[in-house]
């Protein structure tokens, strides 16, 4: 039975519930509205698309390394720029599992490539590898 079905069932009973004068009907439609309760958390939850932008090519390749992880399958439609991912799955599966390990491993990943490429800067070319400096004066 399908999510809809079920909720239309549901409807229905409630409906017999707040109609009905007899104890019997009564505590027969609460315990049916309590299997189908039961049976509509059981289902599982309705697949989403979703839209990721992710114009950081490392980071882009670390996401969809975790889709594949969990068996979900990374796509883009055509004439999507190459930044945009989607990804098909539950919610729940996105926004406990997937989205939270990705920004874990992301800022691992942005910490681990700022340290690389600090470090080569200073080795190979000079050991100042701050920012520009702001100059407050106007040029003229």
């Amino acid at each position: 039975m399908t999510r809809d079905e079920i909720l239309e069932k549901m409807r229905k009973v409630e409906a017999l519930f707040q109609n009905t004068n007899h104890k019997g009907e009564a505590n027969a439609a609460l315990d049916a509205l309590g299997r189908l309760s039961r049976q509509l958390t059981a289902l599982p939850e309705e697949e989403l698309e979703f839209q990721i932008s992710l114009p950081d090519p490392w980071k882009r390749q670390v996401f969809c390394a975790l889709a594949r992880k969990m068996g979900l399958e990374p796509f883009r439609r055509y004439r999507q720029k190459y930044s945009t991912v989607m990804i098909k799955c539950e919610a729940k599966v996105m926004n406990e599992v997937l989205w939270p390990q990705f920004e874990q491993l992301s800022q691992l990943l942005s910490t681990y490539l700022k340290e690389a490429t600090e470090d080569i800067i200073a080795s190979a070319i000079h050991s100042d590898t701050s920012e520009a400096t702001e100059k407050r004066e106007l040029s003229g």
